[in-house]
């Protein structure tokens, strides 16, 4: 099916969006696992995981729709140095996402195409949920202080 050539061009733009958060939350699992917070690597793993999810859907529609897929952009990856600064750049890609998605929906109604709406409207309640679980694992770190929110991060 012939789709619309600017919303492909979006798709792609949030499957780059997608494969940069894939690459920062895999390299955040992989920091926290060498620094010993086994349930936070399991954490930022699985967040990997979801992301990478986000991107199959995408290329999928990307090709019903007969476009080509994009796998060679990346976006700049925000690398947080301590476990705070990761949470900080996770949370701004985050809500990116959320702002691009939410654009993406709105083109979607424009060109009338409702399964890529529906698809992009999944997508964004991941999303959301993300955002929520950052926000979270914040402010448990800012009520419960950095040194108790750590130690509680280690498996035993």
């Amino acid at each position: 099916m012939k789709g619309d050539a600017k919303l492909i061009d979006t798709l792609n733009s949030l499957l780059a969006d997608e494969l940069t958060a894939i690459s920062q939350y895999m390299v955040h699992a992989e920091m926290c696992e060498n620094w010993g917070y086994g349930k936070l690597h399991d954490h930022f793993r699985k967040r990997s995981i979801d992301e990478m999810k986000h991107a199959e859907r995408l290329i999928g529609r990307i090709l019903f729709l007969d476009g080509r897929p994009t796998v060679s952009v990346l976006r700049k990856m925000l690398i947080g140095a301590d476990v705070p600064k990761m949470f900080a750049g996770d949370h701004e890609q985050e809500m990116g996402a959320n702002k691009a998605y939410n654009a993406a929906i709105a083109q979607a109604v424009d060109v009338k195409d409702n399964a890529t709406r529906e698809m992009l409207e999944d997508i964004l309640k991941d999303e959301d949920r993300h955002i929520d679980h950052i926000e979270e694992r914040q402010d448990q770190m800012e009520q419960m202080g950095i040194q108790n929110f750590l130690s509680e991060q280690t498996e035993d």
